[in-house]
């Protein structure tokens, strides 16, 4: 029997204590499986060593990691090559436990299981060992299968080891109950870790998927914003990416790891959340008279009784004989073109605009002033002074105080992401998502933060919000932009103070705007671009 010294044990100890603290920083699944399967061989210098991890539903022990040295087999974990072997199925077609695979035994109670020479035991079913022993030319014989399990007694996996070697003649020899005691101590603090890294994996899942509830809320709510709250992180990626590349200029110390990019991801997927408080018939106004419905077939009607009453008042007047009726016709032709331009005009005033001139609002307002008889039989002015109010609006369509409901979503933005206990590596969300209104001169907000108060991701994602809102063909108050015109509104923004200059110039030379535009937007809108004609770009 192989039998320790005290100085064996003691690197031994020192082995499981230096893994207990390496478990706990390793973050990627693979390495962290693949170090558990070193150490175990290094412990009880192993030829070989597997690695099962349970599948989905439990029902076979999946091969993680392979190794062999003599054969220099080193498949799964970290080497890039898949596993070729199959899986050891835990239940056989009948449903019963499988009890004849070692490792599925080991599995179902729990234990570990010891054997000097496989081919000399009859207990279980070695025929997969003997059939990969004739096709390599090798020779397993001693085995020491363990299971590990999670706090709750779940399996988490099994660790299996291949042929114990003396250290001194190199023969075969069997694993000491020494030996297993060291790899059942190993896998005990390997489950841990195992269990720690699953346990994080689910809550960042259920994180994303509270994210990408609140998003189908808001889609749910204002498909134009659930397109938004997906394209604008996907462009900010592709910025931050192409600033993370940058290696000269003011962005060249920019870098990013993968804890950032999920971040920024997060904070770009979460950048409109607020807009889940925002009424659904101002985010999705897509005229200057719309509430719930769009109020100007209401007015279609006030004309419609004008053009009735102007008809009825000439008839009355034909009758009572109280003029000429060529004259009368004429006088009534005259009065029902006038209401039909101004039926006209006001249909042509109640879509929204880059601009509406100041004769054209006087205009509305002198219709307004007309008398009409309404349903009550009273009469009053043609357009009330809230419709008034509306059909003047100079830019877009909405009045102003529907536009400070729209931008308090900034604020509640940031207000609901704040309130969450974000964990030290997502700490930044809020400020990355609440960033996205705010200017570099300090005009914007709802903070009126300046450049140097804010972080490059919240100033990239400005320039990913704004750019997509401009090229977005699904708004119901726009169309879509041509490539071109978001660039040369875009460039002005980067010289007004408007955007980061520096971030802009990137956005440009890189051509991510070109990369975006041909995924994402309608090919129509995609015209020639001649960079040199781009306000604030210098190729």
């Amino acid at each position: 029997m192989h039998e320790l010294n005290q100085t064996q044990i003691a690197q031994r100890l020192e082995r499981l204590i230096e893994l207990s603290v390496e478990l706990g920083k390793r973050h990627d699944t693979d390495a962290l499986l693949e170090r558990i399967l070193v150490v175990a061989r290094g412990m009880t210098n192993a030829d070989g060593g597997t690695l099962y991890r349970p599948s989905e539903d439990q029902r076979t022990l999946e091969f993680a990691i392979l190794f062999n040295s003599t054969l220099k087999i080193h498949q799964g974990g970290v080497s890039g090559m898949p596993v070729t072997a199959p899986g050891v199925p835990l239940y056989d077609a009948g449903g019963e436990k499988n009890l004849a695979a070692v490792a599925a035994y080991a599995a179902h109670f729990g234990l570990s299981v010891n054997i000097e020479d496989v081919y000399k035991a009859d207990v279980f079913n070695f025929s997969g060992m003997v059939k990969f022993d004739q096709t390599h030319g090798y020779h397993s014989q001693s085995f020491l299968t363990v299971p590990m399990s999670d706090h709750e007694g779940e399996l988490v996996g099994v660790l299996q080891l291949i042929n114990a070697l003396d250290t001194e003649t190199g023969e075969i020899r069997a694993f000491s109950q020494t030996d297993q005691r060291f790899i059942e101590a190993l896998a005990a603090q390997a489950a841990v870790a195992l269990t720690h890294q699953r346990l994080i994996g689910q809550l960042e899942n259920l994180l994303e998927s509270l994210v990408n509830l609140i998003n189908i809320g808001i889609d749910a709510k204002s498909p134009y914003t659930g397109r938004h709250c997906q394209f604008v992180p996907e462009l900010t990626m592709m910025l931050a990416e192409a600033v993370h590349r940058t290696e000269t200029g003011p962005m060249a110390g920019f870098r990013m790891t993968d804890a950032d990019r999920k971040e920024l991801w997060l904070a770009g997927l979460l950048h409109d959340c607020g807009k889940i408080t925002t009424p659904v018939h101002i985010v999705d106004k897509a005229t200057k008279l719309e509430t719930i419905v769009d109020r100007i077939a209401t007015v279609d009607t006030r004309f419609e009784v004008l053009l009735r009453d102007a008809e009825i008042a000439a008839l009355q007047r034909k009758l009572a004989g109280q003029g000429d009726a060529a004259s009368i016709d004429a006088e009534l032709a005259s009065v029902q073109a006038t209401l039909r331009a101004e039926r006209d005009f006001i249909r042509q005033a109640n879509v929204g605009g880059e601009s509406m001139a100041a004769a054209d609002q006087e205009r509305v307002r002198q219709i307004a002033r007309r008398r009409w008889r309404g349903p009550d039989g009273l009469e009053q002015d043609f357009l009330s002074p809230n419709e008034v109010q509306n059909l003047t609006i100079k830019y877009g369509t909405l009045t102003e105080d529907e536009r400070k409901q729209i931008n308090n979503h900034i604020s509640m933005t940031i207000k609901m992401l704040e309130a969450l206990p974000w964990p030290k590596h997502l700490k930044n969300v809020p400020e990355y998502a609440g960033g996205h209104h705010e200017r570099m001169d300090g005009k914007g907000y709802p903070r009126g933060l300046t450049r140097e108060q804010m972080s490059v991701p919240a100033r990239l994602m400005a320039i990913a919000d704004i750019f997509e809102a401009l090229t977005a063909a699904d708004r119901p108050y726009k169309k879509g932009k041509l490539l071109s015109e978001a660039l040369h509104i875009l460039g002005n923004f980067s010289l007004n103070g408007h955007i980061d200059p520096d971030l802009f110039d990137i956005f440009i030379r890189s051509k991510i705007y070109l990369h975006f535009a041909h995924k994402n937007m309608d090919e129509r809108q995609i015209d020639a671009i001649d960079e040199a004609r781009i306000p604030g770009y210098t190729p």
